[in-house]
């Protein structure tokens, strides 16, 4: 039996159908501030996100802040980590959370052998 994905009671056909300010009640209070007081880079991709609906393109931003909406799932977005932009396919399980939590910036460093004009000993000390 496949399970329905609900957000708050709605099922995310409801809430695609909704307009802006009844998705924002829905929102918590921190998310629905910031939409609400939403700076220009936010207004810009609601926009480039209702482009890349109509032409299936990915939507390229460096503003990890925005507030995930129910009209983005299924979208691609490409979020800048500080060094490069992380591909991110939209979900409904991610609606109210923010881009920036789904592109980490710090990476996991995996470091190799020692290096040239090491001790022998070293080499079996951990790695710092």
């Amino acid at each position: 039996m496949a399970r329905i994905f609900t957000y708050k009671g709605k099922t995310i056909e409801e809430l695609q159908a909704m307009k802006l300010e009844e998705v924002v009640k829905l929102l918590k209070s921190r998310s629905r501030r910031s939409v609400l007081r939403s700076s220009a880079s936010y207004k810009d991709i609601l926009k480039k996100a209702e482009a890349a609906k109509k032409t299936g393109k990915t939507v390229r931003t460096h503003t990890r802040e925005a507030v995930i909406l129910p009209s983005w799932v299924g979208l691609k977005f490409a979020v800048y980590d500080g060094k490069s932009f992380q591909e991110l396919n939209i979900g409904p399980e991610m609606i109210g959370h923010r881009l920036g939590e789904f592109a980490y910036p710090i990476k996991h460093v995996v470091h190799s052998a020692p290096g040239i004009r090491a001790t022998r000993g070293s080499k079996f000390l951990a790695v710092k």
